[in-house]
């Protein structure tokens, strides 16, 4: 084992295009992503704009510490798809959100990888929870954000 997975699932009561404009769009990660104080894209998609390339920059607080870290997206499909992996922090991590349409509007999914080696060994199982607490919120809280009428993306 060694390393941390997380998977966490909930059904929104919205179509997948209006969830994944919201989640998908950094300027909100605060608004509804545990510990995330601030996010800013710092390095525009190949494109311009936000897309495969592009570099989110987010300080979040996790274990009461600050973390700093930047997140390179390397998979962008909306309204089905995020991926992205750390390219600068304290830990490597690989996140994922998938949309999916749903009877009851969208299958949320977030998904968190990473931690190998060293302390994160050893401290695996208990990150694993707390990380799984999190993402759980983190859902709560963008079913909250969208049913109080927040923008999409």
């Amino acid at each position: 084992m060694g390393s941390i997975d997380v998977t966490v699932r909930r059904v929104l009561p919205f179509p997948p295009e209006r969830v994944a404009g919201y989640a998908m769009d950094w300027r909100h990660d605060a608004e509804w992503t545990q510990g995330i104080r601030t996010a800013e894209l710092t390095r525009p998609a190949d494109g311009g704009g936000f897309g495969v390339g592009a570099e989110v920059t987010r300080t979040a607080y996790f274990l009461g510490r600050r973390i700093d870290y930047v997140l390179k997206v390397t998979g962008y499909e909306p309204p089905r798809l995020l991926d992205m992996r750390s390219v600068a922090g304290p830990l490597p991590m690989h996140v994922t959100y998938a949309f999916e349409p749903h009877p009851r509007g969208t299958l949320a999914q977030l998904r968190v990888r990473g931690g190998e080696g060293g302390f994160y060994r050893l401290a695996a199982p208990l990150l694993s929870r707390r990380v799984r607490s999190s993402l759980g919120k983190d859902l709560r809280d963008l079913e909250r954000r969208l049913t109080e009428g927040a923008p999409d993306g």
